[in-house]
């Protein structure tokens, strides 16, 4: 009998799995009321659901000392394999105080209701100017990621986590996948190269040119937006699955394209992330990875290509999954089509550029994007929510 072969071996090796069974469920329900708890806030939540499922294989838990400080400095765990972005509970000291190292902590989530469980190997201070320059190149508070850290507590939890109650996603029910169903998926379609695309944006017609590219070269497409905590201002989770849809109905070819959530949250740390999301989706079965113009940018804290520059910071065995690089895409007024400056004779004048802050700029004055920014069921899809 043949075994079966997945597209690419998840970070690390192995697809951890953190989920109780429903014995152990029973069990930890059982000392539900009589463990010291701590609140989640969205992030810590997402994280808790993503180490639980493995879309953060290697880690088990929330990370120690050791792996935290060796992660901001260096962008690698302790044994050495690469990881961009610290995955950590961070409480204030009087919550921290009472919590007995060796003991386990009921983890609640921001409505108060029983979702996982820690076994609180350490408790550390940590130096969050220190984590904010070297993880997000800045201490300013105006950075979103850092805005995060500064208001978080004082004091890291670590240590192994259960998810103990876990809900359908209450939008997206049918999209959640987690990477073991993902990875299945992939080998039942016959397909062993898949490229990953991460967005926080409404798809538009830039997007939609490098992913095409992208799929020309391999065997299918996993498109992966984020649906956990995002800054105020992007467009709302919802709105942005409706434009994913119209467009996976209409523009692409049905068998070569499977469009999922990811529930994570966004940390806005530029080409720290573009690593984090690219082993994030190589744990999900993914063999490459989409990275374009200022990937999980904000502002103008990253060059335009820096997460791009990033991945020569490791050899490519180490990370295992293929980046593809794209330059920033734009309508070409020459050649009538998206291009960008590598396949474009166009001058600067003669290219129409696009954004998602464009999208929103012209939305909220009332305007439909032009045919060569958005597909127009897509524009009108983001005009409609955008006037409810």
């Amino acid at each position: 009998m043949s075994k079966t072969i997945e597209t690419i071996a998840p970070h690390g090796g192995h697809l951890v799995n953190r989920i109780a069974t429903i014995a152990e469920r029973d069990e930890f329900m059982a000392q539900a009321n009589k463990l010291p708890r701590v609140q989640l806030d969205d992030r810590a939540t997402s994280d808790l659901v993503m180490i639980a499922i493995g879309g953060f294989s290697p880690l088990n838990g929330f990370m120690g000392q050791d792996d935290y400080e060796r992660v901001v400095e260096e962008m690698r765990l302790m044994n050495g394999l690469p990881w961009s972005v610290p995955v950590t509970l961070s409480v204030t000291e009087e919550v921290a105080e009472p919590l007995k190292e060796g003991g386990w902590v009921r983890l609640d989530d921001p409505h108060g209701r029983f979702v996982g469980v820690l076994e609180l190997t350490q408790k550390y201070r940590y130096n969050k100017v220190h984590e904010a320059v070297n993880v997000y190149k800045t201490d300013e508070e105006a950075h979103p990621g850092v805005k995060v850290v500064y208001q978080q507590g004082e004091i890291n939890l670590a240590g192994p986590i259960w998810l103990v109650q876990r809900d359908a996603h209450p939008h997206f029910p049918n999209y959640q996948l987690d990477p073991a169903e993902s990875r299945k998926m992939f080998v039942d379609r016959g397909w062993k190269t898949v490229v990953g695309f991460q967005t926080r944006n409404p798809i538009h017609r830039a997007h939609e040119y490098i992913i095409k590219c992208a799929l020309e070269i391999v065997d299918g497409l996993f498109l992966h937006p984020l649906v956990g905590a995002t800054k105020s201002d992007d467009i709302p989770a919802d709105v942005r699955m409706r434009c994913y849809e119209i467009m996976v109905d209409n523009y692409f070819p049905q068998n070569r394209v499977i469009l999922a959530i990811n529930p994570s949250a966004m940390r806005y740390a530029g080409p720290r992330e573009a690593i984090f999301h690219a082993l994030i989706r190589k744990n999900y079965g993914c063999t490459h990875f989409i990275v374009g113009r200022d990937h999980a940018g904000v502002g103008d804290y990253y060059g335009t290509y820096d997460a791009q520059f990033i991945f020569g910071e490791f050899k490519p065995e180490e990370l295992g999954i293929t980046p593809m690089m794209f330059e920033h895409a734009f309508y070409c007024t020459v050649t009538d089509q998206m291009a960008t400056s590598k396949t474009s004779p166009a001058t600067k004048e003669q290219r129409i550029h696009l954004s998602g802050t464009k999208v929103r700029e012209m939305l909220r004055r009332g305007e439909l994007p032009p045919p060569e920014f958005s597909r127009p069921k897509v524009a009108a899809e983001l005009a409609r929510a955008m006037h409810q």
